[in-house]
């Protein structure tokens, strides 16, 4: 059967409309639009909660919680190359089927971050762990490994970094290649930093309290040689209003300037929670405030909140937008 050229094109144009619809996002589509729906290459929502951006070998790894309504179901791990479209990499940490596990069904593995060893060669993802069925009472700091960077990691230990307790928390490799854990610790009215081993799997004595303000959700940046770090205040799963502090050492002493945040709802973080800081590849001075929007009656429909730092009398400004491009850290 003959088919005309013009039936053929429209077949193309619909099919070509299914795979957008599946989450696909066309060159004139690319855009952050802060809150909304964000969908992976499968056309399903990413589901990678408080979690942070591991960009190496040209690649963006975007590791978070996976999570059902309210259960930890693991660590995703997703991939792009433009930070826009995501592909779906599957479970970078599974839950265990052992009952007898530090990281089986009925705990919590939060807050996960991935930083690479160049030394060994190895991926290390640390993280906030909650032990099955015993609530928030554990506190602990959780260690995996991975020979790549989709995983599978491999579950190593956990422990309280210098038997200081451990909850929210990020990782940061310097310029020197030295790691640092920052950590929420006695009930999270501690902010505290300790450096790391060399293979980035334990802490080690040297450990500092950064200050006592009852904080959570770190993220922290450098520039200019000078330390930022963004927190947000202790409310449970209610937004609040961020902080800024900056120091010239990772140790401090650390500086209290002013809420960053700019626009609607600025006052609450946009209703949203710091997560993590992600210098931009290739592009100087340019970072993003990553964020969470929860949604505690449905966390795996929880949002996620991206915003361009910018920079204003030598301060960061994270100002509300709609929609935003990577293009406009270059006007």
């Amino acid at each position: 059967m003959r088919v005309s050229a013009s039936v053929l094109l429209l077949a193309i144009a619909i099919l070509a409309g299914c795979q957008t619809q599946k989450g696909s996002i066309s060159k004139k589509e690319q855009a952050f639009q802060p809150g909304s729906i964000w969908n992976d290459n499968n056309g399903e929502v990413i589901n990678a909660h408080g979690g942070g951006i591991l960009y190496i070998n040209k690649t963006y790894y975007w590791y978070g919680e996976k999570r059902g309504k309210s259960a930890s179901e693991g660590v995703a791990v997703y991939s792009s190359k433009d930070l826009y479209r995501w592909k779906n990499e599957g479970i970078a940490l599974a839950k265990s089927n052992d009952p007898n596990s530090e990281i089986a069904v009925g705990g919590l593995v939060e807050r996960p971050k991935v930083i690479y060893n160049a030394k060994t060669k190895k991926y290390v993802m640390w993280f906030h762990l909650e032990l099955p069925n015993k609530g928030y009472s554990a506190a602990r700091a959780g260690v995996a490994i991975s020979d790549k960077a989709t995983g599978p990691f491999v579950y190593l230990k956990s422990f309280r970094p210098n038997g200081h307790m451990s909850r929210d928390m990020t990782l940061y490799v310097d310029d020197d290649a030295t790691a640092y854990h920052i950590y929420s610790a006695r009930e999270n009215y501690d902010l505290r930093i300790t450096k790391l081993t060399d293979d980035y799997l334990s802490a080690t004595t040297e450990d500092t309290l950064l200050f006592s303000s009852h904080r959570e959700a770190p993220a922290v940046f450098k520039k200019d040689g000078l330390y930022y770090l963004i927190t947000s205040g202790c409310t449970g799963w209610a937004p609040n209003k961020a902080s800024l502090h900056t120091a010239t050492s990772l140790f401090g002493p650390w500086k209290l300037v002013e809420d960053p945040m700019n626009g609607p709802l600025a006052e609450k973080t946009f209703n949203g929670q710091s997560t993590y800081i992600l210098p931009i590849a290739g592009k100087k001075d340019a970072f993003v405030f990553m964020a969470d929007k929860w949604n505690p009656k449905d966390l795996k429909d929880s949002r996620y909140l991206w915003l361009p730092i910018q920079f204003k009398d030598g301060k960061p400004l994270i100002t509300w937008q709609d929609s935003w491009k990577l293009d406009s850290f270059n006007q």
